[in-house]
């Protein structure tokens, strides 16, 4: 410690006398007489010496102010270490009449006589022991001791007789009669005034109505506003449920206080407590059923003197902690404690690692097992294959010696299948079984002809599929060309396609389908995917479609669909590219054929549900209905005389001709003769019962899909009240206006159907053989005329593409064979010297 370095003693032995404590309050007996204040205090204030200087003469001495030098390093400047047992220890050898006698003369902590500070001794001191050293003085200083002991014993009765009736007074509550008793140590202004005032206790007011208990605060949660979801706040208990949850303390006598205050001086021998040793296994259970589980870490505390290092945060402040409860030696403890916390870090440490080493024989344990069964597994494996590599020499040597056959060969290789199903799999023994056997199948299948013996082999066959095909895993490849293929198909293709495809080119024709149709029958189960559609597309497929490309609908007697649509569940959409063909064909003869042929619907009928719906449609409405309409057109009706024959001829398409198609003709062709005819012979004055039964005879010439359609039972219902009205006696109403209508639009459309016929007639055949479609009639007609037609991009209209034909927009009906025009808003149904005029038009206006 350096020169100027100073340390007093201060001592608060006498700062507690000539009063008492009440409720951590400290009153006094009678009023402290203040210290006067001099002229020199008013003057130097607190720079004034005041008599306590001058008298120990020990003014303290100030060190010189030096200019600090901030080129020099840090230092840090110890503090020293205080040691509280080491004045804990000089209190214990001190006997305890010196330490009375130094209380008897009123002097503190570190305080003597001569006024010396914290460590300085004084020559009275010094003397202490040889104080009265006569008989006299042991006399005196009994009595003195004597004195003082009783003076202790009657404060200690006045602070439990004080204590006692405080508690007494908090028992009866607030509201009761001791109200503002504290004031018993005050002069008590505040009680009277109010018993001056008429104050009797209890509440304020006349009726005593006013609170006992201050006003209470209430909480609520941080930055919330008032009324907020009329939240209903906590309220802070009141002072009286304070008082009655306050335990019942006794207030501690004066004596006990200042012995209390008095207990830092002295060190309080710690009880004995007996040493409690634990064993290993205990301190484990322990920290087993804490369930912490303790990570060894250091932690450096460098906030003293010296670096301490330490194990956990857990007793980081335990010297401290010592110091401040006065534990003797606390470095001691604390070594020791951090030698207790080592020796049980190691323990946990020793039984982790023998828990992990127990773990690690566990696992190589199971490893083992593992391996064992592993290498039982490889044994067994090799064990195998011994006897596997055993039947392969043997069938080796017997094709060596050419005694192999299919059932030895079959025989052994089912037996290895059923032995070792898994090695058999494994070792691609299928692979070898189908080089052993495939030469002795193409001896079997030499000179073998599918179409007229199909059901040869198939036996055998049948028993190699299950040791060459591998139960399905191979139906996926649907190539035979394909190198991942099964054996068993291998094996099929080389085989049997073969003497298939010898047969279907040599002897096979199409337009008898019978003997391949029995043969793939046959063999359905054993043909796998690639080989049936290598068949059909290699063999079947073409044949048909020259067949279909050499027909000729007009000479052949076996109609077409005879000998085509039997490959329709085998080829399926393969068969469209000779639809096209078929119908080009159809068209061809379609165009001069009469509806008295009935041979026509022979041809077509079945076709209906084979082509798909637009294509029939318009093979329907280009080349039947309108033939049909003429004969409707020059059928007669006449009920005195009626030939059915053209009527019997259009019946019979009834369920080939899509039915609004047939409705439309019927509409227009039959139901005006039909109804006029009935008016003309309901006003003649007829016989009625003659008129029904040919209204019953017409009605069952018309088949039941027809009388399904509301136009047709529109019709006939027409009829019917006609015939209702002439046999009530009522005027039979003649057709008018609405039949006439229908019958100027037919004749319209008749002659708009002669236009197109007529430049379909024009139009010359392309290079190819192909009829031009309406497209190509309509782009010729422009070019006739220098006119320029061509498609308007990104225009349609109803999902058709809009052209413009010179100066006009139109669409092509391709399906209904129609052309529209846009006139103005509306689009509407024109010719080709329609188109014309409407572009000379649009030229005009222009100009």
């Amino acid at each position: 410690m350096d020169d100027y370095q100073e340390m007093e003693r201060f001592g608060m032995d006498n700062d507690f006398e000539g009063g008492e404590l009440i409720d951590g309050e400290f009153y006094y007996r009678n009023r402290k007489t203040k210290r006067v204040q001099t002229k020199d205090d008013s003057i130097y204030g607190c720079f004034a010496d005041s008599d306590e200087d001058e008298d120990d003469g020990s003014r303290k001495r100030r060190k010189d102010k030096k200019t600090a030098d901030f080129t020099k390093p840090v230092s840090f400047v110890s503090t020293g270490v205080v040691m509280p047992n080491q004045e804990a220890e000089n209190d214990l050898k001190q006997p305890t009449g010196d330490i009375d006698r130094a209380r008897a003369s009123g002097s503190g902590l570190g305080f003597n006589n001569s006024g010396g500070g914290l460590g300085f001794v004084g020559k009275d001191e010094e003397d202490a022991s040889n104080f009265l050293p006569s008989a006299f003085g042991k006399k005196i200083m009994e009595a003195a001791e004597r004195r003082r002991h009783k003076e202790k014993e009657k404060m200690k009765l006045q602070q439990q007789q004080s204590s006692q009736s405080r508690r007494n007074s908090e028992s009866k509550g607030v509201g009761d009669g001791n109200l503002g008793s504290f004031e018993q140590h005050t002069k008590a202004f505040g009680m009277k005034m109010l018993e001056k005032m008429g104050y009797k206790g209890g509440g304020l007011g006349k009726n005593q109505q006013g609170i006992l208990a201050p006003i209470e605060a209430k909480l609520r949660p941080k930055n919330m506003g008032m009324g907020f979801n009329d939240y209903k706040e906590t309220k802070q208990p009141s002072v009286q449920e304070l008082d009655e949850e306050k335990p019942k303390k006794q207030l501690p006598a004066a004596a006990a206080g200042t012995k209390k205050r008095n207990s830092w001086k002295k060190v309080v021998a710690s009880r004995s407590n007996k040493d409690r040793y634990i064993s290993a296994k205990e301190l484990l259970a322990k920290k087993e059923e804490e369930g912490v589980e303790v990570f060894v870490q250091k932690v450096v505390d460098m906030r003293g003197p010296q670096v301490r290092v330490l194990t956990n945060l857990e007793n980081l402040n335990a010297e401290e902690k010592a110091r401040e409860e006065n534990v003797p030696m606390p470095e001691l403890q604390h070594n020791l404690r951090l030698i207790l916390d080592m020796a049980e870090l190691d323990i946990q440490k020793i039984d982790r690692d023998l828990r992990n080493e127990r773990e690690t024989a566990l696992i190589l344990k199971q490893e083992k097992e593992k391996l064992q069964a592993e290498v039982d597994m490889q044994k067994e494996h090799l064990d195998s294959l011994d006897d596997i590599t055993n039947v392969l020499d043997r069938l080796g040597e017997e094709k060596a010696m050419g005694i192999l056959t299919l059932d030895s060969l079959a025989k052994g290789f089912s037996d290895l299948q059923r032995r070792y199903a898994d090695d058999y799999k494994v070792c691609n023994l299928a692979c070898i079984a189908c080089s052993f056997a495939l030469p002795l199948f193409i001896r079997m299948f030499q000179g073998w002809d599918p179409l007229r013996n199909p059901s040869h082999g198939m036996d055998v066959v049948s028993t190699w599929k299950a040791l060459l095909h591998g139960e399905g895993e191979y139906e996926r490849c649907l190539d035979i060309w394909d190198s991942s293929m099964s054996p068993y198909t291998q094996l099929v293709s080389e085989v049997v396609v073969p003497a298939v495809r010898i047969a279907g080119v040599n002897t096979w024709q199409p337009k008898d389908p019978e003997p391949m149709l029995r043969f793939l029958e046959s063999w359905e189960k054993l043909l796998p995917a690639p080989v049936l559609n290598s068949i059909l597309d290699v063999v079947v497929f073409p044949k048909l479609k020259e067949a279909v490309d050499f027909w000729e609908p007009h000479r052949d007697t076996i109609p077409i669909h005879v000998w085509v649509h039997p490959w329709l569940p085998l080829l399926g959409h393969k068969l469209e590219e000779v639809y096209h063909t078929i119908r080009y064909k159809l068209n061809n003869v379609l165009g001069a054929w009469h509806p008295s042929d009935g041979s026509a619907y022979t041809i077509l009928s079945p076709w209906k549900k084979v082509f798909d719906p637009a294509s029939w449609e318009q093979l329907m409405h280009r080349f039947i209905v309108p033939k049909l309409q003429l004969v409707l057109q020059d059928f007669q009706v006449n009920p005195a005389d009626q030939r059915l024959d053209q009527f019997n001829w259009v019946m019979s398409w009834a369920s080939a001709i899509p039915i609004h198609l047939m409705v439309d003709m019927l509409e227009k062709f039959f139901f005006p003769k039909w109804i006029h005819v009935l008016y003309q012979w309901l006003i003649s004055n007829p016989n009625f019962e003659e008129v029904l039964n040919w209204y019953k005879g017409w009605k069952e010439l018309i088949s039941e899909e027809l009388h399904a359609n509301e136009s047709i039972r529109y019709q006939l219902n027409c009829g019917l009240d006609m015939m209702n009205r002439a046999v009530e006696g009522m005027e039979v109403v003649q057709p008018g206006l609405k039949e006439n209508i229908s019958y100027l639009r037919v004749l319209e459309q008749r002659q708009f159907e002669a236009q197109q016929k007529a430049a379909a007639a024009t139009a010359h055949m392309d290079g190819t053989g192909h009829e031009m479609t309406l497209k190509d009639v309509i782009e010729a007609h422009a070019q006739q005329n220098g006119l320029l037609f061509r498609p308007k991009p990104t225009r349609t209209h109803n999902g058709h593409q809009i052209y413009g034909f010179g100066k006009v927009s139109i669409i092509v009906d391709s399906l209904n064979q129609k052309v529209y025009a846009q006139t103005e808003d509306t689009w509407s149904l024109v010719s080709l010297e329609k188109l014309l005029d409407l572009h000379n038009t649009s030229l005009t206006k222009r100009r």
